[in-house]
């Protein structure tokens, strides 16, 4: 048994293993979450796992060229090459980039957190600013914790929105849900109601009751005209939750401006079907609004994430069944008493160059270029990179400049099985095992699960000869980057333990309270450093044993006897525990939020000029590096332009016209599409193509490279309180490619 690390649905697989290879995956039908689910990327698992792309050995640079090298000789190249930058220009001058696929294993969990403290760089750039960041502010914001993400109860829910949102492709994001589609269909069996609203007419839409089809960019303006309704109709009804409520009457007076009318022609939608959208929400008798991709990366991510649960909280759906619950994971800490807490900043400290505020420790991705190659007076410009499961050369806007800029480093470091557009430029490639050959727990997507449960692979087949874990590549990463190199990597996970247990049992709220630690270190269980945290996180989490205090709780042990998981029930209430404002109440309208909200009164008299962009997603499509598995390319998953029919007689295209497409940060050429699932002056091309850099060793990729809808991106579009690209609403212009532009 194995959960797919493929995309966030986290299905179980039964894998079919000859010998050390892995011949087949079919669902698990006794996985306690999945029960059986299975999408085209899990069913090609072993097709991605054994992609003979995949590096197998680590690379080093010498004379120019990379060159396979021994572990010792990669780690001492990494132990020299930082900390040359690290003592003369100080640790700010190294920057460290995280890409999505640090949450779908286990040691992207488990170590980076270590090196970014050990390490002390400010300089942080995630793939959260390319996706999720305004959920993550908006949600600091509102409840005083940046990872308190709601999710919709999928499976008791009578009334779902869904804005910016594709599960029927995307399997669902922050949201955990394996068999979205079918929860989606059995949402509908029930008799409730599925509303969608996205520019284009995806499958998720085609399934809905009420697809609105809004101008792209404008998701905040149609949300706050409906929190615009819920009060001038006085539909507004927290219930329960009014105790928990500050600002409400703030709130009111905030939204005064947004009526129907006034963003009714912004947003393309009738001035009616924006007030029944806001009656339906309120009349259901249970509801969850869920906003996701297409309505964070846009120029008011924050305010639009802010707005979906603002809309939930006002008709009283948040923190009930049937609404939006906060999930509780097993590694969890144990819940603390309700109460104020320390809140949540933003702006703690600003990049170098453009003077980006910092959200939740981390960088606009989009600003990495500039870090590089931009000097300025103050402090060093970024020497050195460290790139972990990365490839932002195709995820971050204006790819030309970023491929230039890492060029020009002094020292890089990836962590990547595979040589892409982003480690051909590294100096040390540290290549992992395939998931095969990996222990796996879901730490990040059990916090944003539709159901309370809990699951831990080892290994499906043994390490193979020369390779190395990746939990030790990243420990021993730790260690050669802070001055540490040569140590055992266990070190890294005893100081953890260590650390972790040293403040635990001076938790007066916990279960180890002044119990000994050395004890306490003494009774973890597992093969390994990562395996003994892991139970260490479970025994001190919500569900867990206590290290004895409770005799009935979770251990690694006790999961290991369960290879299909352990469910723990549907997700509750929680209110007000999971609250960590200063007030210790739901803080309605902080103040960034109103300050960001002039922006977007100015936005009700904007009119997009010409065609805008929007992205896609396919279901055989999550990352860059997918469009190396033949078995998930080909058919409809093309990197092809969609052009409505009408825009494409006037501009005389037909399907398979090369279609030159220029944005503010450059032009790509690619084949139209013709169809009318996307609205009238509204195009759309999907990420992660653009496979045609030399240097790379993704032969199948290759093939069919397609373009990097990126590029058309000069990276100065950015919501500006959590420093997300635009990568949505997008102004560019067309024309066939032998007319020019």
């Amino acid at each position: 048994m194995r959960v797919c690390p493929l995309c966030e649905a986290t299905c179980g697989l039964t894998l079919t293993i000859e010998g050390t290879r892995v011949t087949g995956a079919r669902g698990d039908r006794d996985d306690v979450f999945s029960k059986g689910f299975l999408c085209p990327k899990g069913a090609s698992f072993g097709a991605a796992d054994g992609d003979p792309d995949r590096l197998r050995a680590p690379l080093v640079r010498e004379d120019g060229v990379l060159r396979e090298a021994t572990w010792d000789e990669a780690f001492d190249a990494v132990a020299a090459g930082l900390r040359a930058v690290v003592d003369r220009y100080g640790p700010n001058a190294v920057g460290v980039v995280l890409g999505n696929p640090n949450v779908h294993t286990m040691a992207g969990a488990l170590y980076p957190t270590v090196l970014l403290t050990a390490l002390g760089t400010r300089s942080v750039f995630t793939a959260s600013t390319v996706d999720q960041m305004p959920k993550h502010v908006s949600s600091g914001l509102l409840y005083g914790d940046a990872n308190a993400i709601p999710v919709p109860d999928l499976d008791h829910t009578d009334h779902l929105l869904l804005i910016g949102a594709n599960p029927l492709e995307s399997n669902g994001s922050l949201c955990t849900a394996p068999d979205f589609p079918g929860k989606l269909k059995a949402l509908r069996a029930r008799g409730g109601t599925l509303t969608v609203i996205d520019p284009r007419r995806t499958r998720t839409a085609k399934l809905a009751d009420r697809h609105v089809a809004v101008r792209p960019g404008t998701d905040a303006l149609l949300l706050a005209a409906m929190t615009h309704v819920l009060f001038e109709e006085k539909l507004v009804d927290p219930g329960e939750l009014t105790p928990h409520l500050q600002g409400i009457e703030e709130l009111a007076d905030a939204v005064g401006d947004f009526t129907p009318e006034a963003a009714s022609e912004a947003c393309d939608v009738p001035a009616d079907t924006i007030r029944a959208l806001a009656r339906e929400l309120a009349a259901a008798p249970t509801a969850a609004v869920y906003g996701r991709i297409g309505s964070c990366t846009v120029p008011h991510g924050t305010l639009a994430s802010w707005l979906v649960d603002v809309l939930n909280i006002l008709t009283g759906n948040l923190d009930r069944p049937g609404g939006a619950l906060f999930p509780l994971a097993a590694t969890d800490r144990t819940p603390r008493p309700a109460g104020p807490g320390r809140g949540f900043a933003l702006g703690r400290w600003h990049s170098r160059v453009s003077r980006h505020p910092e959200a939740k420790g981390e960088l606009p991705l989009s600003a990495l270029a500039e870090e590089i190659d931009t000097a300025t007076p103050e402090g060093a410009p970024v020497r050195a990179v460290i790139a972990v499961a990365a490839n932002p050369v195709l995820s971050a806007p204006d790819g030309d400049r970023l491929d230039k800029a890492l060029d020009s480093l002094d020292f890089m470091v990836s962590v990547d099985p595979y040589l892409n557009e982003t480690s051909r430029h590294a100096h040390v490639v540290l290549p992992p095992p395939p998931p095969s050959q990996s222990a796996h727990h879901d730490f990040a997507f059990n916090t944003l699960a539709v159901r309370n449960q809990v699951r831990y692979n080892r290994p499906a087949v043994p390490l193979e000869p020369g390779r190395m874990a990746e939990t030790e590549i990243l420990a021993r990463l730790v260690l050669a980057a802070t001055g540490m190199h040569g140590a055992d990597p266990a070190t890294v996970d005893a100081m953890v333990v260590d650390s972790t247990l040293g403040k635990a049992v001076e938790d007066a709220h916990g279960p180890v309270h002044r119990r000994d630690p050395r004890e306490l270190a003494a009774a973890l269980t597992g093969g390994t450093g990562p395996e003994r945290r892991l139970d260490m996180m479970l025994r001190l989490g919500p569900y867990g044993d206590g290290f004895g205090a409770r005799p009935e709780g979770i251990s690694l042990d006790r999961l290991l006897a369960r290879p299909h998981g352990i469910d723990l029930g549907p997700l509750r209430p929680r209110l007000p525990q999971p609250l960590k404002t200063r007030s210790g109440r739901i803080e309605l309208l902080p103040a960034p939020i109103a300050d960001d909200l002039p922006r977007l009164r100015d936005a009700l008299r904007e009119r997009p000029a010409g065609f805008v962009l929007v992205g896609r997603r396919h279901l055989r499509s999550n990352n860059s590096w997918m469009h190396n598995v033949p078995a998930l390319t080909g058919g409809s998953n093309r990197c092809t332009l969609h052009v409505h029919p009408e825009d494409a007689a006037r501009l005389g295209l037909a399907d398979g016209t090369a279609v030159r497409v220029r944005g503010a940060g450059g032009e790509v050429t690619a084949p139209a599409e013709v169809t009318d699932a996307v609205r009238r002056g509204v195009v759309s091309l999907p990420h992660g193509w653009g496979h045609d850099r030399p240097g790379t060793r993704m032969s199948h990729a290759a093939l069919d490279p397609g373009v990097n809808v990126n590029q058309l991106l000069d990276g100065s579009l950015l919501d500006p309180l959590s420093g997300t690209a635009v990568l949505n609403g997008v102004p560019v212009e067309l024309a066939p490619a032998e007319a020019g532009l």
